[in-house]
């Protein structure tokens, strides 16, 4: 399949979900920030100890099936799951790093194949989010050159169990971690519609050329966001809840896209959003969006050829919210 002939002006829904997922934002008495999924930064939640949450991760109620068929009930003709998060915790097996679903919790099953899978079986594309640069698990994990920035968290890297810069050196996590990880979703999942990339705030241009490259050798016809970095990328994710009133109104000045504003090379856009105010699940999060706000937002950006990608956040037990079903389920009968 062409995806760049078949992504435009498409709905999809993305999916948040890591061990995040089982603190519902909140940490010993203290909230995470709107964005209960970066808890681990807000909360300077040692390692040591965040790990342990691994130990308690058994969504028994995770369905692969089920997720799949919602969101095409929902009319969503793609979804897009975090592989990885700034955690560090991916979702499926990696021989690169055992802190994942099946080699360090009692769940010990890849999330990711079963929801290619599914996707297979019910005619859905899949796309993977990846974080590729973020990650707070390795001492070598990026962010480390922007921590005088603001953030949802209390910084961008994790410089509470790792402080300072010096010894700090990015290319030790990317070629250990982030690259082989990059290689297994692109070997062992099939088919894959797009890869989305997020905040590339350390990526010098050669990390993010090897990760375009091993896109496009191994799927040539998967697309590549634009929080990728350095201008390697197929189609622009805009900010997030980004709702721009016409096409020429969308130039970012979003961190997310530190090589600057380009415009995608084939007209692809894509309105990253979501249905409260939080990504990851957030137990006191109620500010949601009416189900009519989604309907006409859906209706504007399809309008302009945007692509709308609509998130939840599943809780620990692998369910997607009621209140993001409900919501969902009325936008797409109206």
């Amino acid at each position: 399949m062409d995806n760049k002939q078949w992504f435009k002006g498409k709905n999809g829904m993305m999916v948040h979900w890591g061990l995040y997922s089982l603190l519902g934002g909140e940490y010993r008495g203290a909230r995470s920030s709107h964005y209960a999924e970066w808890i681990q930064s807000k909360c300077r939640i040692p390692n040591a100890e965040y790990s342990k949450l691994a130990e308690a991760f058994n969504p028994l109620y995770f369905d692969a099936d089920e997720w799949v068929k919602f969101a095409r009930d929902c009319g969503m003709e793609y979804i897009v799951v975090t592989s990885k998060h700034h955690e560090g915790f991916a979702l499926f097996r990696s021989k690169a790093s055992a802190f994942n679903t099946f080699d360090a919790t009692p769940f010990r099953r890849d999330i990711m194949e079963e929801l290619a899978n599914a996707c297979a079986r019910n005619n859905m594309q899949l796309g993977l989010y990846y974080s590729q640069d973020l990650d707070w698990h390795e001492e070598h994990g990026g962010g480390y050159l922007s921590n005088h920035l603001e953030c949802a968290g209390t910084a961008w890297s994790n410089n509470w169990d790792f402080p300072g810069i010096a010894g700090k050196d990015y290319n030790i996590c990317f070629e250990n971690k982030i690259l082989p990880q990059v290689n297994e979703l692109l070997t062992n999942y099939g088919e894959l519609c797009l890869v989305w990339f997020d905040v590339p705030m350390t990526l010098k241009e050669h990390h993010s050329k090897a990760i375009f490259d091993a896109i496009k050798r191994y799927q040539p016809d998967c697309l590549i966001n634009s929080r990728l970095g350095n201008g390697a990328y197929d189609y622009v994710s805009l900010c997030d809840n980004e709702i721009p009133t016409a096409m020429n109104d969308h130039i970012s000045t979003d961190m997310n896209d530190i090589s600057g504003f380009k415009p995608s090379p084939y007209g692809l856009y894509e309105t990253p959003a979501t249905l409260n105010d939080s990504w990851g699940f957030c137990t006191w999060d109620q500010n949601w969006k009416s189900p009519e706000t989604v309907a006409e937002t859906r209706k504007h950006l399809n309008s302009l050829g945007i692509n709308y990608l609509l998130n939840v956040g599943p809780d620990a037990l692998g369910r997607i919210p009621a209140a993001s079903q409900e919501i969902l389920r009325k936008a797409a009968n109206i």
